[in-house]
């Protein structure tokens, strides 16, 4: 429940003229920008109604309930509960404001020691509405009490007025509004600064110590505001100074399928830094994605190499997946053999994932994607960037002296210019760059 708007002196909104000038000086119940037009307090669509649920258990209807005007001079419709059984029924969504009288009997018939039990039962009840507190003239401090549990302000049962209750009405629907945007924006901020915390969990860091070898990734989730995609990625140096790395995609963009990546990349680095390696290593993977996903019929795609310790060769496994791009001083950048491309995992019970192995010399830039960089519109056609797109693409980029994080950046921001507005897949990008 939001804290009431700070206030230095709670003063009822039936006081005299100057006491509501005060008011709005101290901070109290017509608090207002200076200058500000009270009539232009509330703010509500074009053609909206004020709508008041009273609540109190006058058996003749509700006679301290004068006529009531909104700041356009329109009647504001009053309904009226005699206990709290009746509310819940009249509580719909085109009530903007309760006006509570304080004296209806607690909910069971009981308060005990709580003189707010009613107003706190309301409260749970409407947690969305402004709520004024009614209460005997005089009794300000059990008016105060009820703003501090959160009610927007409180009026004295024999001062009101049309006047003085229809502003009542207005600033506390509006300073309603004004507590709620605070807190969702309150809220926002929280979650934003969660989000990045877990992110940063989720997301691996490398474990490269001892490796001359530079390393760089790009990550972009295809889910508008989510944490992560399918898209996986990971990279280890092992004892005996091998460098593994990986990359993977679980077929599919919901969360399902994010935790099911997370889980992978986290059985990888198990398996690896445990000493499997190639077929082995994909085949047990095959095993944790059949038993941790949802559905039959979900599958992940996977990259992974092992670069020898003096960094001059590489096994390659490619489970279904794009092979990696490669450029060497001298030589344009190209695409590594995928002739033994085995099948994704998940698919094929029993499947092999052939070990190729690749030369790639004294200085090399080895970059492992997923297909949501590949995949992208280019243009206003239905054409596909596609992997010779993308190898020209990052010829362009190498030209002009791009490397590493630069290199990476500019590539998944050209890929999603060219679709013409951000990617509906997800996106993931390795570099392993060796620079003697």
């Amino acid at each position: 429940m939001p804290a009431p708007i700070p206030r230095q002196r709670a003063i009822p909104a039936a006081e005299s003229g100057q006491a509501q000038d005060a008011a709005r000086t101290a901070g109290g119940p017509l608090k207002e920008e200076a200058n500000r037009d009270p009539a232009a307090a509330h703010t509500t669509a074009a053609g909206t109604t004020l709508t008041l649920l009273l609540i109190e258990d006058d058996p003749g209807g509700s006679p301290i309930v004068p006529e009531l005007l909104d700041s356009a001079g329109k009647p504001i419709r009053v309904r009226t509960a005699r206990n709290l059984t009746e509310a819940e029924r009249l509580l719909t969504d085109d009530v903007h404001c309760i006006l509570l009288d304080l004296a209806l009997p607690a909910p069971g018939g009981t308060a005990g020691d709580d003189e707010l039990a009613v107003l706190r039962h309301v409260l749970e009840l409407a947690p969305r509405h402004a709520v004024l507190a009614l209460t005997a003239s005089g009794d300000a401090e059990r008016g105060a009490e009820a703003v501090r549990v959160g009610a927007q302000d409180y009026l004295f049962r024999d001062e009101l007025d049309g006047r003085l209750l229809s502003r009542a009405i207005r600033y506390a629907v509006e300073r309603k509004r004004s507590d709620s945007a605070e807190r969702r924006l309150a809220e926002g901020r929280v979650r934003a600064q969660e989000n990045r915390r877990l992110e940063r969990g989720l997301l691996p860091t490398p474990l490269l110590e001892g490796s001359a070898l530079r390393f760089a990734a790009r990550y972009r989730p295809g889910r508008s505001r989510a944490l992560l995609g399918g898209d996986f990625y990971d990279c280890v140096r092992t004892p005996d100074g091998t460098v593994h790395a990986m990359i993977g995609d679980v077929c599919g963009h919901g969360p399902d399928e994010a935790a099911l990546g997370v889980e992978l990349r986290i059985a990888w680095r198990a398996l690896t830094l445990a000493g499997l390696c190639g077929d082995e290593l994909l085949n047990t993977l095959q095993q944790v994605l059949e038993h941790e996903r949802a559905d039959d019929e979900i599958f992940a795609t996977l990259c992974a190499v092992d670069i020898s310790p003096d960094g001059r060769r590489a096994g390659l496994c490619l489970a279904g997946h794009p092979s990696p791009l490669i450029a060497r001083p001298g030589r344009p950048a190209e695409l590594l053999p995928y002739d033994n491309n085995g099948p994704a995992l998940g698919l094929l019970p029993g499947a092999r994932w052939p070990r190729m192995q690749v030369e790639l010399g004294a200085e090399w830039s080895l970059m492992l994607y997923t297909d949501g960089l590949i995949e992208g519109r280019v243009g206003a056609g239905g054409e596909r960037l596609g992997q010779e797109g993308m190898v020209e693409m990052v010829r362009r980029q190498l030209a002009r002296g791009l490397t590493g994080e630069d290199l990476l950046r500019t590539a998944v921001n050209e890929v999603r210019d060219l679709n013409g507005g951000e990617l509906t897949d997800d996106v993931a990008v390795v570099l392993l760059d060796r620079v003697p």
